[in-house]
């Protein structure tokens, strides 16, 4: 890999670049602003490219970076090349490199993870090469099942919403259904439309029941000094909930956090911890 200066003329942002929208997740940060820090403080991070066929050179990461300095008339640009990437090498490259930002689109995202999947088959593979977990994997390629009019609507600068409760979404219910029931229940925290998707079986019907019941408060969960609901110690106590579902619960709030890795044993034990702590309290 060297860095030499490429005149913005010759660069072009490759279609293999992981990152579509760059609109979300940029309200403190856009491009004006990263134009302003770079003619203040220089561009720090060079875009890293590949040559083109046609003479020109393919950015696969720093496409704002690329746009900003077009904005300012920043030329010629300092990029690292890249001679023997190819579109897959590419594409992966892209994905990883803006993966684990939090402005990136959950959209962009699921689809540069897909394209992964579709190519090497396998999830676990998969996880390797973007260094997520394979449950993480597992939860965002569903998005791309969701309705287009739904995805369109989730497409904004405002920020991304829970990506657990879409993926349940996704996998519950399917075109102007889904579209239907994100809108009611877009109002609830993340924690209860999952609960509300979670008793829906799929019914809408069902949906309409289950938020009367949310906006009575059957959902509500007073915390007890800890980061577990009073309404989950009750379930445990009155043998309600067994060890292994509570297991499940501690691994889905683990995958809540995107957590890189989690591995089995830790989950488990921390049910373990819990579930001795919770024995010896008082019956409600």
């Amino acid at each position: 890999m060297q860095q030499i200066d490429i005149a913005l003329d010759k660069l072009v942002v490759s279609a293999l670049n992981a990152r579509k929208d760059l609109d979300a997740g940029q309200e403190d940060s856009g491009i004006d602003e990263l134009a302003s820090s770079i003619r203040q403080q220089g561009l720090l991070s060079p875009p890293i490219v590949r040559p083109a066929a046609d003479g020109r050179y393919e950015v696969l990461v720093g496409q704002r970076r690329l746009l900003a300095c077009r904005r300012m008339g920043f030329d010629p640009v300092p990029c690292l090349v890249r001679h023997d990437l190819g579109d897959m090498d590419a594409a992966t490259l892209s994905l990883v490199e803006n993966v684990h930002r939090a402005e990136m689109h959950f959209l962009d995202k699921a689809r540069a993870l897909k394209a992964l999947l579709d190519h090497h088959k396998s999830y676990v593979r998969v996880a390797k090469e973007s260094a997520l977990s394979v449950s993480t994997v597992r939860k965002y390629i569903p998005l791309l099942d969701l309705p287009l009019a739904l995805q369109e609507r989730l497409r904004t600068a405002g920020g991304s919403p829970g990506v657990s409760t879409l993926s349940r979404l996704a996998t519950t219910f399917s075109g102007d259904e889904a579209v239907e029931v994100y809108t009611k229940i877009s109002g609830f925290n993340q924690r209860i439309q999952e609960e509300i998707l979670k008793q829906s079986e799929g019914s809408i019907a069902n949906v309409d029941v289950l938020i009367g019941k949310a906006q009575e408060g059957a959902f509500d969960a007073k915390r007890c000094g800890g980061v577990y609901g009073c309404e989950i110690i009750r379930q445990i106590l009155r043998g309600k909930l067994t060890l292994c579902e509570f297991e499940q619960h501690v691994q889905d709030i683990a995958d809540d956090f995107d957590s890189s890795e989690m591995p089995q044993r830790a989950v488990k034990d921390a049910a373990d911890a819990c579930w001795k702590a919770l024995a010896v309290g008082e019956k409600y």
